[in-house]
């Protein structure tokens, strides 16, 4: 009888640690920490807490299993993945390292990371959809695009944007907004080639689509998988081939719609300056630091290492082929953003995120699917060939980054 009090009253004092532990999974589940670095966050922070922890994470669950005195105890949470927030990720992770370092309590720390993830954006609402259009005319400099097809991707990307903020006005239910985006960004590109000036409609179409293109969400399935995280990786790889499909649903209904509007006179040969890409590398890995939440101060190393990884893998690709071109940007983004987690004392992902983004292969994917739409089977294959190579190639720079710079940070 009293052996069984004192387990109670153990019991009693670790409950707190486990609710913790939970709410850590939580808050890092839904601001977009990848499966392998947030099992690892909660097995440390378990056992700084005096507990053992072991985490089974996926895109729309986590199942957490801690072991201490009284026995072994499982939770099960269903929570979506959210989108990658750089400023409440820093912030998480400095009140977990004051957490481990006691300069703050349990109870401190609970509510520290309850009040970051209840605060709102980094940015105001209209910057991030300034944001985001001005990213689309950025990718449409990469794609070679004329002036007037930079502008049109610029302004379809804004309308994509602010199309973005209807699921959470009326209540969407989530994949619809993927169809309805194709289908408005495919008729409205239609529209500006034959009433307004001639464009090239499909390189619009994709340059204003790109901020939804799973290309990011396709790269970290694969670096889960090859990590040996499978559960979460196929179920991120299953979530990013969904988003594509239903993007080109979308896009194929406009073609269908809008068949009439085709008939685009011949454009004609266009020679972009060699400038202009270096010009747009300059401009989005900031636009991009804006749309993932990241302050200004981290603007700076996020610039130094998205261009780092855009000159290594343009090298590369113009000396060796598209795939050690991306291995070379990856190797590059990863390890700068691991040095800059050394040196820092921040999470890498600050970094990492922005600037393999200029590098994912998702646009590939999207031409893939589209050519399987204009029944040309052969060039349909060959682009999803491209794009499961180049995402290897990343995942396998990144990995080497990790090997060569191992990072202090956990995140």
């Amino acid at each position: 009888m009293t052996s069984k009090k004192s387990t109670n009253s153990d019991s009693s004092k670790l409950e707190p640690i486990h609710g913790f532990l939970i709410q850590v999974g939580e808050v890092l589940h839904r601001h977009g920490t990848p499966s392998h670095r947030l099992e690892r966050v909660l097995a440390k922070i378990a056992a700084s807490l005096g507990v053992e922890g072991n985490c089974l994470y996926t895109p729309t669950s986590l199942l957490l299993s801690i072991t201490d005195e009284s026995g072994e105890t499982s939770y099960l949470r269903r929570i979506d993945a959210g989108a990658v927030e750089v400023d409440k990720l820093i912030r998480f992770d400095e009140t977990l390292e004051q957490l481990e370092a006691e300069k703050i309590t349990l109870r401190q720390a609970s509510e520290e990371l309850e009040s970051i993830a209840a605060s709102g954006p980094s940015f105001p609402r209209w910057l991030t959809v300034v944001a985001c259009a001005i990213s689309c005319g950025a990718v449409a400099v990469f794609f070679k695009g004329t002036p007037a097809e930079i502008v049109s991707a610029a302004i379809l990307g804004l309308v994509v944007a602010l199309l973005e903020i209807l699921p959470e006005k009326l209540q969407w239910d989530q994949g619809l907004l993927e169809p309805i985006a194709g289908f408005v960004a495919a008729v409205s590109a239609l529209a500006i080639a034959n009433f307004i000036t001639p464009i090239d409609d499909r390189l619009v179409t994709l340059a204003a689509l790109i901020v939804l293109v799973p290309g990011l969400k396709l790269t970290l399935a694969l670096n889960e998988l090859a990590v040996g995280h499978l559960s979460a990786g196929v179920a991120r790889l299953a979530g990013a081939c969904v988003n594509l499909l239903t993007i080109t649903v979308g896009v194929a209904v406009g073609w269908r719609v809008a068949v009439g509007w085709r008939n685009i006179p011949e454009l004609g040969d266009w020679q972009s300056d060699p400038l202009w890409p270096w010009i747009a590398i300059l401009i989005a890995p900031i636009m991009f630091a804006i749309i993932f939440c990241a302050r200004w101060r981290q603007w700076p190393a996020i610039l130094i290492v998205s261009i780092a990884g855009f000159a290594a893998s343009l090298l590369g690709g113009n000396l060796w082929g598209i795939e050690v071109g991306a291995a070379l940007g990856a190797l590059a983004v990863g390890c700068g953003s691991n040095l800059y987690a050394r040196l820092r004392d921040r999470p890498a992902l600050v970094t990492l995120t922005p600037g393999i983004l200029a590098l994912v292969p998702g646009s590939l994917g999207y031409r893939s699917l589209t050519a399987f739409l204009d029944n040309d089977t052969i060039a349909g294959i060959d682009f999803a060939f491209q794009m499961i190579i180049v995402a290897v190639s990343l995942v396998g720079g990144i990995l080497t980054a990790n090997a060569l710079i191992p990072p202090r940070r956990i995140l």
